[in-house]
């Protein structure tokens, strides 16, 4: 029987493992420390090169290639199945995380690149070399294309980080198993001894995937600083939340959101000003982003409201809105009023689907509550075509709050937020709040047309006043815009402000 077809599945295979242990590195480095470009960039161009020194190697190589082979594929399913608890648990518990990353990398790179050569080796007596090269190659970018399309879509949302790895380890396992069959022609006296150690590793792998759900817990206790009440992950993001005596805190990819000692600060600050600014009583107010429904809890608190649109992207965060009790305390069960409208939807095409299907909407109120623009695709959503689009559903009197990270600890991208609006033709006024779990926080109030800051603040707040209302709009020295910051506006073809927050952060990590 002719087993070269049978082989061509084993290099899809191979190459869909090899893609996304690649990817679980790079999004857990980019959940852990941040910085995701850089993290990503890092790990593509170390993982690539490692293929290249895999691919070298293999050279090396002049006897025993089948047994090798099965060798290699065994280690890339053990090394790469236990990659991601290996990385959560070493960032947890040592000072040196990165040099694990990029050791693991290194090492699933280079055995991944050995897989190949050695196969084509094996095969090119029952090939010749111009098919032998083009059907390996074709069905090497088919695996890389079916595990890139895989990861994002269906397994981290669906089965989580940890247990794709030791699924896709399992895959290598059996693709290492089952080619002491394919291979049984050209393999010496071990095949009994190979086909033990492939058994071996997937009972290993089995019994980690058994495991996961604990060795995540496990993992985020030591990530987080109080104990986990809920984890999940879902299409777009990890979500957790933590509990302590001092409350509730939410996390998103690791990155605090909230904790509800203080969160009352930071949303009576992001949405009480609009109000305050606006010539009349708003109607219909929008919200882009805040999931959450906090900054709803705040808008209701306005009885001239009778429209509230909510566009979140991530159906996860606001299903928990409704139905997780802590959060529901929390937002006051905002999100279940008649007056709000959920869309779970990408806000940067809502906006223009809106505008093509009911030109005439306008809203009296915008809040804009994204998360800080530290990826591309979080970038494109302070780029001045965002808050063009932004201003064609703004009414003629409407008020804009978007929050624009930290002036304090990203100065720079906080005022090229400003000045990215300033260009969409909004006229703001920048301001900023004291909020104890993230330090000083910055935001940027924008109208259509020229206005004065707002002075006084509504009654029966737990935060603002008229004095704090005022000194909001008001900039310490060390907060201000300098001549000499070589600020750009944020755009679509340059994402100036993702670079620029990433390099400002870091300072503080």
């Amino acid at each position: 029987m002719n087993r070269v077809p049978l082989l061509f599945l084993n290099v899809t295979i191979v190459a869909t493992c090899g893609l996304v242990y690649e990817l679980l590195a790079g999004t857990l480095a980019s959940y852990v420390l941040g910085d995701s470009v850089t993290q990503f960039s890092l790990i593509i161009g170390l993982y690539l090169s490692a293929m290249g020194v895999g691919a070298w190697l293999s050279g090396k190589l002049e006897r025993k290639l089948a047994e090798r082979f099965i060798d290699v594929e065994l280690a890339v399913a053990l090394i790469g199945g236990f990659s991601a608890p290996i990385l959560l648990l070493s960032f947890a518990r040592l000072s040196w995380f990165p040099v694990v990353l990029y050791g693991l990398v290194f090492l699933i790179g280079t055995l991944v690149g050995l897989e190949l050569p050695l196969l084509m080796r094996i095969c090119k007596d029952r090939l010749s070399f111009k098919d032998l090269v083009s059907r390996f190659l074709t069905f090497d970018y088919l695996g890389a294309l079916f595990g890139s399309l895989m990861f994002p879509l269906f397994f981290v949302p669906k089965i989580g980080l940890l247990k794709t790895s030791m699924v896709f380890g399992l895959g290598n396992a059996v693709v290492g198993l089952w080619g002491t069959w394919l291979l049984s022609d050209v393999i010496g006296g071990n095949l009994r001894m190979l086909r033990a150690r492939g058994v071996f590793v997937i009972g290993v792998l089995l019994f980690g995937l058994t495991q996961a759900d604990r060795v995540e817990g496990w993992s985020e206790d030591e990530l987080f600083p109080d104990p986990v009440v809920l984890s999940k992950t879902s299409h777009y993001q990890r979500i957790v939340f933590t509990h302590s005596k001092r409350g509730y805190n939410l996390y998103l990819n690791g990155n605090l959101q909230f904790s509800s000692t203080d969160e009352y600060r930071y949303h009576e600050a992001l949405v009480h000003p609009a109000f305050a600014a606006a010539p009349a009583p708003p109607k219909s107010v929008l919200v882009l982003g805040g999931g959450d429904g906090l900054a709803v809890r705040e808008i209701l608190r306005h009885e001239s409201v009778t429209a509230i649109t909510l566009v979140d992207l991530d159906p996860a965060m606001t299903t928990l809105a409704r139905e997780f009790r802590p959060l529901v305390e929390l937002n006051r069960d905002a999100l279940r009023d008649p007056r709000v409208t959920v869309v779970n939807d990408d806000a940067f095409i809502w906006l223009d689907e809106l505008f093509a299907r009911a030109p005439e909407t306008r809203f009296d109120v915008v809040i804009v509550d994204f998360p800080d623009p530290n990826n591309f695709a979080l970038g494109k959503l302070y780029t001045r075509l965002f808050y063009q689009k932004l201003r064609r559903v703004m009414a003629p009197d409407a008020v804009a709050t978007i929050q624009s990270t930290s002036p304090l600890y990203a100065r720079r991208s906080f005022w090229s937020i400003v000045q990215t609006m300033e260009a969409a033709g909004l006229s703001v006024r920048p301001y900023q709040v004291t909020v104890p779990s993230f330090g000083v926080w910055g935001y940027a109030l924008a109208r259509l047309v020229p206005f004065d800051s707002p002075r006084t603040a509504p009654p029966g707040l737990a935060f603002l006043n008229d004095g704090q209302m005022a000194a909001m709009f008001d900039f310490p020295l060390d907060m201000a815009a300098r001549p000499d910051d070589g600020l750009e506006v944020n755009r679509l073809d340059n994402q100036w402000l993702v670079r620029t927050y990433e390099a400002e952060w870091r300072r503080w990590q």
